[in-house]
């Protein structure tokens, strides 16, 4: 009798134990990261319906179709590794080729080009000490514009600062996807210009990147607005795992 208790005691610990297992693993999350281009928001995006939300182009402020209100997101030029950190005002819809919604303001501190504007975004996960040098940082710099005289308060008008641009120009491509037969690629492509009009005119190419892989790429584009439009079409035609690449 002992025994047939302690073998279904046994069996309990092990049930409970297999459980919290799994519990944990459920509710694990991984950081959120993703990298391609920034919305730099327009006064006019709200009234034309390109975004459901407002923003304020003078104010350091973000906004992001997934990440929930309040998320810590930073926020990296991959020009010139410039890099802020800032919580997502909104959860704002944009056209989903961009990555993520910044202000003009977001985008004169990062130095962005606004033809080329490329950025790595990353979720922060908060912490106590992360959460205690933020605090910090804001009780001194409010001490700093409390004490500061008000004549020597100058305010610049953001709106006509002009976004540093790069000299050197980038050339891009989207690649469609990768095949195991050329043939396959080739049917693709062969039915994509059929299908959509906008690329009849476009150079499709298929390169072989190494032995049993092809890749269907679209291009070249020398600006973010030039490949837009078919990343948009490509999208709606069915395509989800489109991936934008430099041009070497």
């Amino acid at each position: 009798m002992k025994f047939k208790l302690l073998f279904c005691f046994l069996v309990f610990v092990f049930f409970i134990s297999c459980s919290n297992i799994n519990y944990n693993n459920k509710t694990s999350k991984q950081t959120y990261f993703s990298s391609g281009f920034a919305y730099i928001y327009n006064e006019n995006d709200y009234k034309n319906k390109i975004t459901n939300k407002k923003f304020d182009n003078n104010n350091l402020e973000i906004g992001h179709n997934n990440l929930r209100p309040g998320t810590l997101i930073k926020i990296i030029n991959t020009e010139n590794k410039e890099f802020v950190i800032l919580k997502n005002n909104k959860r704002a819809k944009f056209p989903d080729f961009y990555q993520i919604l910044i202000t003009e303001s977001v985008a004169n501190k990062l130095k962005l080009n606004p033809d080329i504007p490329l950025v790595e975004i990353q979720e922060i996960k908060k912490n106590k000490s992360f959460v205690a040098s933020k605090a910090k940082t804001f009780s001194e710099e409010k001490q700093v514009h409390s004490k500061a005289p008000v004549t020597s308060v100058k305010i610049d008008n953001i709106s006509k600062i002009k976004i540093q641009k790069k000299t050197k120009n980038k050339k891009f491509q989207i690649k469609i996807g990768d095949f195991y037969y050329k043939e396959s690629a080739a049917a693709v492509r062969k039915n994509l210009i059929k299908e959509i009009n906008s690329l009849n005119n476009k150079k499709i190419s298929i390169i072989k990147t190494k032995k049993n892989n092809f890749a269907l790429v679209l291009g070249v584009y020398n600006t973010v607005n030039s490949l837009k439009n078919d990343y948009i079409n490509l999208k709606n035609y069915g395509f989800e795992e489109l991936e934008i690449q430099f041009k070497k």
